[in-house]
């Protein structure tokens, strides 16, 4: 696989929203509180987070192992 390959840019791009998501989660689980110019940000929109980039990673791992064929 070089560098330059396709198959190895879904799979970083999945890895990285792979992150994301668990951070997301992280979130939810300890239930930390997170205050943006005083207004409370709610656990739903971590949530929303996680399901949406965990779909996205593992979306981007599907396609990647997809043309890995």
């Amino acid at each position: 696989m070089s560098i330059n390959s396709k198959i190895l840019g879904l799979r970083v791009t999945g890895t990285i929203f792979g992150i994301v998501a668990m951070f997301h989660l992280l979130r939810v689980v300890t239930g930390v509180t997170i205050v943006i110019a005083g207004w409370m940000l709610p656990i739903w929109v971590n949530m929303l987070g996680f399901a949406g980039s965990g779909l996205i990673c593992v979306w981007l791992w599907l396609l990647s192992v997809s043309r890995g064929r």
